[in-house]
């Protein structure tokens, strides 16, 4: 179906994607994975709970891991505008007969507790605790250098359906990949902060975390981060790249932890802030849409993904087969 207009006057203002709560479980080791390898700072940490953020970052945290009997990941979050854009939030996911709840979180303020249509657990809130800058302190740069927090993918069983409703709430599609024998859209990503992409949704079963994403400095990094985990005991947790999408333009590389998140280190995209900017469209079938080098994608990489806890998972109904790596 034919990719909705954007809707430049969303019922709620969200500024941008926020962060993620991963849970996992050996602590020590997503520790160790995400503080000692990939450089993410720890801003507080307890005996079920460590929350990190990136060198950018103000806000507290951008990921919340937290001691789990089974890998899943527990909310995505956003930030809104204000006060107010959290109560209009309420009501309009109200209208929408989803659930709603006030909930209480450390380090943060007010938050809304809701799901999408497909089950996909959120979490809106307008003010997180601010800590001191942190981005001109080198001697703290280390692993990959994350930036910040750059969007998440998810699986969807209707990848048309999801971007209705997240383009209901404002977000705009930036590129989708279309199915031209069903005239059904395969993937598509949308943003709120002016880049490619918060939120991006991939054909499949789901919903489930496809993957999370850090924007890094350079390409450079990415191949830094490759060194190290091949020298590190790291190396069998390299699933894709590098390599550089024809969508988004991206230079990229995926990673898995032992959990089975996926984590995608990401520089180089575009800006996307003019309104009136026109999605661009790519066909299932060219090989330069996964990676603009050529290479296709291997079969991990469109099968496996993190459930979300306590939602159920749906099969696509849309069989459209990607290019898949032998």
């Amino acid at each position: 179906m034919p990719i909705p207009a954007a809707n430049l006057n969303p019922p709620f203002n969200i500024v941008r994607l926020s962060h993620v709560e991963l849970r996992v479980t050996d602590l020590a080791w997503s520790r160790a994975f995400n503080v000692d390898l990939l450089g993410l700072q720890v801003t507080h940490e307890d005996a079920t709970h460590i929350y990190l953020r990136a060198m950018e970052e103000r806000g507290h945290h951008c990921v919340i891991l937290k001691k789990a009997d089974e890998g899943s990941v527990g909310v995505l979050g956003f930030k809104v505008w204000s006060e107010e854009d959290l109560d209009r939030a309420e009501a309009w996911f109200k209208s929408r007969d989803l659930p709603t709840a006030w909930v209480e979180r450390p380090f943060m303020g007010r938050v809304l507790s809701t799901r999408d249509p497909m089950g996909i657990p959120l979490e809106f809130y307008a003010h997180m605790d601010r800590l001191p800058s942190i981005h001109q302190q080198y001697k703290l740069y280390q692993g990959v250098k994350p930036l910040r927090i750059d969007h998440f993918n998810m699986f969807s069983p209707n990848v048309d359906a999801s971007v209705q409703f997240y383009g209901d709430m404002g977000f705009r599609v930036t590129e989708y990949t279309a199915d031209e024998e069903t005239d059904r859209t395969w993937a598509a990503w949308m943003q709120r902060k002016g880049g490619v992409h918060d939120v991006a949704f991939t054909n499949g079963t789901g919903p489930r975390l496809h993957h999370l994403a850090f924007w890094v400095p350079t390409p450079l990094n990415i191949i830094d981060l490759l060194d190290l985990m091949s020298t590190t005991g790291y190396v069998t947790n390299i699933e894709r790249g590098p390599g550089r999408h024809g969508i988004s333009n991206a230079f990229f590389l995926y990673i898995r932890d032992q959990d089975g998140h996926r984590t995608e280190i990401y520089c180089s995209d575009y800006q996307t802030i003019d309104p009136d900017m026109e999605p661009i469209k790519w066909d299932l079938k060219d090989p330069q849409r996964q990676t603009l080098w050529r290479a296709a994608a291997p079969r991990s990489w469109f099968e496996l993904g993190s459930v979300f806890e306590g939602t159920a998972i749906m099969e696509s109904n849309l069989n459209a087969q990607p290019i898949v790596a032998p």
